[in-house]
């Protein structure tokens, strides 16, 4: 009888099996019974045993007993060091949220509770990483839900942080950087440009604060999606919805801007896309600076200005692609750090040249306890021409259109762009509703032109709309390089 070599068929047939998920050992639960600010079972107790050994909890705060939990530190918690979750539990079973309150240890004093980093600043717009609720701080894959956080000078804090998620909470009464701060301040108010990524900050509710939300100083690849933010007169500095200060390759989708200075202020970044927004009363719906940024697809009604394009030392263009822009020029006076209080300020939907803090034209508040020197202006030209900025997206005119004639249910489009170069470029077409509108209520279609360098004609067909024809037509030119120009000058349908 021959031998069997047993050992080296079962080797074999091991090599041929699938191999066997490893699963990761479930996180113990660290469980938050108490509203106490010590002790086992408080919310303190649990982040510094979570910080022990990050990646081994999860905190579930779930306080004892019916009604509203209310947690109130008497000091600062600690950083919290991730991956950890921590999850409010009643929101989870019933929606209802367990509130952290700063109010045990941050006098309530207006615009002034919070310091800024620098001596005699204060409030939002100034440098700031003081005194949050809860801060994620040179680490990664922190996560938060279910909470209520109010009156700190931060809601959430994640500094030089990645990964982290900020989801379906609601943010009130930040009266210092923002109520959740992205940033990659390097501790001297430097950028780093690595260590803030990848974030997500979705389905919050931000009532009231300052700024609603920050992506500073080298935050970028983050997401912020689905949120309300919203300033009413209850709140002493109704600054940004969303500042982006240096922040890049942001995606801010989906969102509402209510009753601020600027809905969102974009202060030197690049290529942030923002899609799908709505913006109402606010004095600038979206202001911007910064290179190859991206409004696209937002609905913007009912502000002062829609999208405010300043001047800026450095050049950039924005490019506005597809927008609902209509009844804007509205008497919205909001001048917290941004937007304006100039009764004189140009108000429409596409407006170059508006004026920020640093101009000397701007009339607002430049920033709580900062310093204001007139000699250090700026001038927008031409004014103080040759020392002055120039206008935004290079200028870019809008184009003419000369005539819309209707046949059935094709509008042709005949009219003049000029970019100064020979280059491709895009026409939108868009309509209102309202004879004389200058604005862009309804996007009606688009065309690829060819410009010569001078002024050159154009014709384009589109569909009309479905119902009762626009009244008003107005259009944008965007170059090659993605600067848009304003609307165009409206025009009715001819006979």
């Amino acid at each position: 009888m021959p031998t069997v070599r047993v050992a080296s068929v079962l080797i074999l047939l091991g090599s041929a099996l699938p191999a066997i998920a490893q699963t990761s050992p479930q996180p113990e639960v660290l469980r938050v019974t108490r509203t106490a600010d010590s002790g086992e079972g408080s919310l303190r107790w649990a982040i510094e045993r979570n910080n022990t050994a990050p990646g081994r909890f999860r905190i579930e705060i779930d306080p004892e007993g019916a009604g509203l939990h209310v947690i109130r530190p008497g000091s600062l918690l600690p950083a919290i060091k991730g991956p950890v979750r921590i999850v409010g539990m009643p929101w989870r079973r019933a929606g209802a949220f367990v509130a952290l309150d700063g109010a045990g240890f941050i006098a309530d004093k207006g615009q002034r509770s919070c310091d800024g980093a620098a001596p005699g600043q204060f409030g939002a717009n100034v440098r700031t990483t003081t005194n949050p609720g809860l801060a994620a701080v040179d680490t990664q894959g922190v996560e938060i839900s279910g909470l209520e956080i109010r009156n700190f000078c931060i809601g959430v804090l994640l500094h030089r942080s990645s990964g982290s998620a900020v989801e379906d909470n609601r943010i009130v009464a930040s009266r210092g950087g923002a109520g959740v701060m992205l940033t990659g301040d390097d501790g001297n108010g430097g950028s780093t440009a690595t260590t803030t990524l990848h974030n997500k900050v979705q389905r919050n509710e931000f009532i009231d604060n300052g700024d609603g939300l920050e992506l500073t100083r080298g935050a970028a690849f983050n997401l912020v999606a689905g949120n309300i933010f919203r300033s009413t007169s209850a709140n002493p500095e109704p600054s940004q919805g969303i500042e982006v200060l240096l922040g890049h390759d942001n995606v801010i989708v989906r969102n509402r801007f209510e009753g601020y200075s600027d809905g969102i202020q974009v202060n030197g970044g690049n290529r942030n896309y923002i899609g799908s927004n709505t913006f109402t009363d606010n004095a600038l719906a979206l202001s911007m600076t910064g290179e190859n940024n991206v409004i696209d697809g937002n609905t913007i009604t009912g502000n002062a200005v829609g999208v405010a394009l300043r001047p800026a030392a450095r050049m950039g263009v924005t490019r506005i692609t597809r927008n609902v822009i209509h009844r804007n020029g509205q008497d919205v006076l909001r001048c917290w750090s941004g937007g304006s209080c100039d009764p004189k300020l140009l108000r429409g939907g596409i407006i170059f040249g508006t004026p920020a803090q640093e101009h000397a034209a701007y009339v607002g508040e430049r920033g709580g306890g900062v310093p204001v020197d007139p000699a250090r202006f700026t001038k927008i030209c031409p004014d103080g021409a040759p020392t002055c900025q120039a206008q935004p997206n290079h200028g870019i005119a809008a184009p003419v259109i000369d005539k819309v004639t209707r046949n059935g249910t094709t509008l042709t489009v005949n009219g003049r762009a000029q970019t100064g170069a020979a280059t491709g470029a895009i026409i939108e077409l868009f309509g209102n509703r309202n004879a004389g509108d200058a604005e862009g209520e309804i996007f009606l279609g688009e065309a690829r032109i060819r410009t010569n360098g001078g002024q050159t004609a154009f014709t384009m067909e589109v569909t009309a709309p479905v119902g009762s024809v626009p009244t008003s037509f107005t259009a944008t030119l965007t170059s090659h390089d993605g600067a848009t120009s304003e609307f165009s000058r409206p025009v009715g349908l001819s006979d």
